[in-house]
């Protein structure tokens, strides 16, 4: 039966990702909603017993680690320029932490008469940051780090799916007026960009050169390693410090070290490793669908997480248009940054196609995995934040 899990949780993923290249629709509907499902109708047949939930919960902490290095180190940081997309960017940051610790004192006392404690729903409110400040790959190890519950980590997953994909909508109708309406057209000039990769995902036409089967799967294989060393060296660091929650500075340590690593230029170009990245976190994904009961999840009860996760993704854009007005931000970045971040980089030339304006595709990349990179610190930071008060 060990083995029969171990096969289930890994190659489903991969299963899932191929076939998602094969059929645009797969990628279009998400491959982790469909992971989701999956998980959830065979957790809920009485096919995985409770006996094997050690299993479960041991590769999905496992698989959140090993993504991080994995997706951080195919970034590219350093090559900074543009005010305005460093004003994008922290603006950005700024309205989403802004709402999101907004909504955890408007909605704390929904969350209490719903039977989720104050220090649960701040581990919510630290998820919550770290998905909109980075994206998916963020959000699994903030939720790990700060013990969020798996029926609340599910909640929100689905909660944000329906409110995200409302959002993309309401961008996509009515984006362009929104700029119009609270900013003055512009032009971003070309030293307004920033030249940055998204590892394979990003290649321009004269890197993408033919690779055989072999060195596809060496390149993965030395990130895999690489990811499992700093894992483990991080881990080992950790245990030089008397700290109550190892794995939180576990994860800050693997961050620190895969933004350091990604400087180095062998590893940021090694092919493959950002979907690699991705095929953990969507190993993550199917393990904790596969534990939760769906019976308990109760989602009548716990409506008011999606009015919560519509106030903060909603409310942070209206809280970024004050700001970006204050500090002189162009509406054509206030837009791009906020796609960026709420839904990530990969929804920016969209936003670029809505707008007819090319110039905000480099700007916006940038800053969905520079939050790449920050969305870890400042989940864990708006926890401790939080329970401190």
């Amino acid at each position: 039966m060990f083995a029969i899990i171990l096969l289930y949780l890994y190659l489903v993923p991969l299963l899932v990702m191929l076939a998602a290249k094969k059929w645009p629709i797969i990628e279009k509907i998400s491959p982790m909603v469909i992971l989701y499902i999956i998980g959830l109708v065979v957790g809920n047949i009485g096919i995985v017993g409770k006996a094997y939930s050690y299993v479960f919960e041991n590769i999905s902490s496992l698989s959140v680690l090993i993504s991080i290095p994995l997706m951080l180190c195919s970034c590219d940081f350093r090559k900074w320029s543009a005010t305005m997309m460093v004003k994008a960017f922290l603006t950005g940051l700024g309205s989403i932490i802004a709402a999101n610790i907004i909504g955890f004192f408007l909605f704390r006392s929904q969350a209490v008469a719903s039977g989720i404690n104050v220090t649960d729903f701040s581990k919510v409110t630290a998820a919550m940051t770290g998905i909109y400040t980075g994206g998916i790959p963020n959000f699994a190890p903030v939720a790990k780090a700060v013990n969020l519950p798996n029926n609340l980590f599910l909640l929100v997953s689905g909660y944000d799916l329906v409110v995200t994909a409302v959002y993309l909508l309401v961008i996509v109708f009515f984006g362009e007026k929104i700029t119009r309406l609270f900013f003055p057209k512009t032009k971003s000039s070309p030293s307004q960009t920033m030249q940055v990769s998204l590892g394979d995902t990003q290649e321009t036409c004269s890197e993408e050169t033919a690779k055989t089967l072999k060195q596809k799967i060496s390149s993965r294989a030395l990130g895999i390693l690489g990811s499992v060393t700093i894992v483990t060296l991080a881990i080992g660091l950790t245990h030089l410090f008397a700290v109550k929650n190892t794995t939180a500075l576990i994860i800050i340590v693997i961050t620190t070290l895969s933004i350091l690593l990604s400087f180095w230029k062998p590893v940021r170009k090694l092919d493959g490793i950002f979907d690699t990245g991705l095929y953990f976190v969507y190993v993550f994904c199917l393990s904790v669908a596969t534990m939760v009961n769906i019976h308990d999840l109760e989602f009548s009860r716990y409506i008011f997480l999606l009015y919560y996760i519509a106030f903060v993704v909603f409310g942070s854009l209206i809280i970024q248009i004050m700001l970006a007005r204050l500090f002189k931000v162009s509406g054509e970045m206030v837009l791009t940054s906020s796609i960026s971040l709420i839904n990530s980089p990969p929804f920016v030339p969209m936003v670029a196609a809505i707008l007819h304006d090319k110039s905000v595709i480099l700007p916006g990349i940038a800053i969905g995995l520079l939050g790449y990179a920050v969305g870890n610190y400042l989940g864990i930071g708006v926890f401790i934040l939080l329970t401190a008060l």
